[in-house]
């Protein structure tokens, strides 16, 4: 998806922001949490997922903003509207990444630079995650926490490159970009490595790496993949992408090569537990008819791997229940899907709105009874 997704709402705009209330001590500085036993964690049950002990479809949804509020309440309020509805799975935003040092309490996770990156791990970084995930705990939501973005949104793939030098497709194979990603990623894994709240860990979001060879992404994801599984063999791990690069279809855009990603390959990959995929016909230059046959190729391959596969993120940007509607469905109905996210939540918080790409479905409204109630009732 283009990275106009992801534009930055104004309540999100935290500088000068004192934070509202403190974070509690299951969810200290050290990011010490609920601890449980292995398992007990969501694992995978031959296509499907198993989440307390329940072998079924899963729903769910994605949150980009819900790791930066600075409004506990508003975090509780989020997730207390989730587990009502019966979701069960929420994808979070585990990264927040500048090249310059913010204003006083602006929330970001990460400061990065070649002359010494810092982890923020105060009242303005990390324990902002940290209450996401004590209070997710508490209501039984599992999170998708993610570790980098392809976009330049909350810094990304982008920000590295400004810290480390180089581009984004050679940001794979940049030694000094590498390095720190990985002390990011085990600054975040071992935080949480003992909470039920984890679903996965997820290497980034939308991985491309336009006109490389496919076997540049299949490397990395495979060595660090390996090495988050070497932190916290207990929680599953996924790769984020969009599910570019699948054979034997219609020759469209999204089932080529060019972005750098073999479905396939990807799916091999021992430390992967299960794959993803995304749905943008509107940015992609497909129709909306084109997206079940989309949903159905990835559930075959998932299918024919032996895994399952994640319907990670989908919109349209008119006709929410006739469109998207269709698309769960036809998910419910496929075998190797095992559950779907959509983008993106939306609700009121005490700051108003979330914000409304085109492709956000808020709670209490008629899209969400169809998109949301209805699905959960068919699942």
């Amino acid at each position: 998806m283009v990275k106009m997704k992801y534009l930055i709402p104004g309540l999100l705009s935290l500088v000068g922001a004192v934070l509202a209330s403190t974070i509690p001590s299951s969810s200290s500085s050290t990011g010490a949490t609920t601890s449980a036993s292995a398992a007990d964690f969501p694992k995978t049950d031959g296509l499907l997922f198993n989440i307390d002990g329940e072998t079924k479809y899963f729903a769910g949804t994605n949150s980009y903003w819900i790791s930066f509020l600075t409004n506990n309440a508003d975090v509780d309020k989020t997730l207390d509207e989730l587990a009502e509805s019966g979701h069960k799975i929420l994808r979070v935003w585990g990264f927040n990444d500048v090249t310059a040092q913010p204003g006083s309490g602006t929330v970001y996770f990460q400061y990065l630079s070649a002359k010494g990156s810092t982890i923020n791990t105060g009242a303005n970084g990390l324990q902002r995650l940290d209450y996401v995930v004590s209070a997710a705990e508490k209501r039984g939501i599992k999170l998708i926490i993610n570790f980098v973005n392809n976009w330049s949104d909350y810094g990304g793939m982008p920000a590295y490159v400004t810290a480390f030098g180089g581009s984004q497709t050679t940001w794979y194979t940049n030694s000094a970009a590498q390095t720190q990603y990985r002390a990011y990623i085990s600054a975040v894994v071992t935080r949480y490595s003992a909470s039920p709240a984890i679903f996965a860990w997820e290497l980034a979001n939308e991985p491309r790496c336009n006109g490389c060879p496919t076997s540049v992404i299949t490397s990395w994801a495979t060595s660090t993949a390996a090495y988050v599984k070497s932190l916290d063999p207990a929680h599953m791990v996924a790769l984020g992408d969009e599910g570019f690069g699948l054979q034997g279809d219609d020759g469209s855009y999204p089932y080529q090569f060019g972005e750098g990603l073999d479905f396939a390959a990807n799916l091999k990959i021992r430390d992967l537990d299960f794959g993803t995929f995304h749905l943008y016909p509107s940015s992609w230059g497909t129709s909306y008819e084109w997206g079940n046959p989309w949903v159905q190729a990835h559930g075959a391959a998932c299918a024919a791997a032996g895994k399952p596969c994640l319907f990670e993120e989908y919109g349209s940007t008119s006709d929410h229940c006739g469109i998207e509607g269709k698309w769960q469905k036809t998910a419910l109905a496929t075998k190797g899907l095992a559950a779907d996210l959509f983008w993106q939540l939306g609700t009121t918080l005490s700051t108003g709105q979330t914000h409304n790409d085109g492709f956000t479905i808020y709670t209490g409204s008629s899209e969400w009874t169809c998109l949301v109630t209805d699905h959960v009732s068919a699942i």
